[in-house]
């Protein structure tokens, strides 16, 4: 059983994307500049926020945080998503989820211009994804794909099981597993909670990517010998050993799941890392992008 330590691929990365930066900066003298949206002080979202600025300063990129309060209205919201649009030395908007109830965010991710959609979740991002065009994919899929490929994990021909449906992470990992490319050539399969005999599937996968939100769901008993096993899972659960009180835990009972597989990502420090080194790598794409002049 080998770890798929996202650490430290992470900081592989990191390296090359240090050198890409300073050739940018060398040969035009552009910066890249992500700008993050952050509604309310939800203690999750303020962490994943904070990474992603301290990466933004090793790297060598500008970053700017915008904080608003959770009473912003959606149509205010729109609005700085629309100023940041209109503003040339921005390459990369995100904003961070989840939002307030009050707050559809399928319209405001709509606003963000496809240019700087580096987190990949605009419709035309997902349909161009889906159709094998350029474009920013979503990153954590895109981190889970770098991963198998700094650790030269080859999936064609093998079945994937992907556990969750979301458009962040379970419906585009099928579509990234399944297309023409490497890593890809997987016959995939997309269960979710609605699906009957999981075990019986799960029984079957060459790959588990789970993705369902749910601790400790995938269990030793669902999972065969030598199996790979991507967790994209991270749940705090109560743990009065820890100062605390409590510990991050990932969708797979890592304990009992572990020595029956081939590779496995521990939770923390398995796909999170991962996650921030694909949203870097769309934001220096963006970067290199030229931008549209807005009337």
């Amino acid at each position: 059983m080998q770890i798929l330590d996202g650490t430290l691929v992470a900081a592989h990365i990191k390296e090359q994307l240090k050198t890409e930066v300073d050739a940018l900066k060398s040969s035009t003298g552009k910066t890249p500049h992500l700008a993050a949206i952050l509604v309310g002080n939800n203690p999750a979202s303020e962490a994943y926020v904070g990474h992603k600025v301290k990466t933004c300063a090793e790297l060598g990129f500008e970053s700017t945080l915008l904080r608003f309060d959770t009473s912003i209205s959606q149509r205010d919201l729109v609005n700085e998503v629309r100023k940041l649009n209109e503003d040339s030395s921005v390459d990369g908007i995100l904003v961070q989820l989840p939002l307030p109830d009050h707050i559809e965010p399928d319209m405001i991710i709509n606003t963000i211009d496809p240019a700087k959609d580096v987190d990949g979740f605009h419709p035309i991002s997902q349909g161009k994804m889906m159709l094998g065009q350029p474009t920013f994919l979503p990153a954590t899929p895109y981190g889970i794909l770098l991963m198998l490929e700094h650790y030269n994990i080859d999936v064609a021909g093998k079945h994937c099981v992907v556990i969750g449906r979301s458009n962040i992470v379970g419906t585009p990992m099928t579509i990234l597993l399944s297309r023409n490319g490497k890593p890809g050539n997987a016959t995939v399969t997309l269960c979710h909670s609605r699906t009957r005999n999981l075990k019986d599937l799960t029984l079957q996968a060459d790959v588990i990517v789970a993705a369902i939100g749910k601790p400790k769901f995938v269990t030793a008993d669902m999972v065969r010998e030598g199996a790979i096993v991507i967790d994209v899972g991270i749940n705090r659960i109560d743990d009065p050993t820890k100062k605390s009180g409590s510990r991050l835990v990932g969708d797979v009972d890592f304990d009992n799941v572990a020595p029956l597989c081939s590779y496995i990502t521990p939770v923390p420090k398995g796909v999170g890392p991962m996650t921030i080194c694909g949203l870097m790598k769309n934001t220096l794409e963006a970067a290199k992008l030229p931008k549209p002049v807005y009337n």
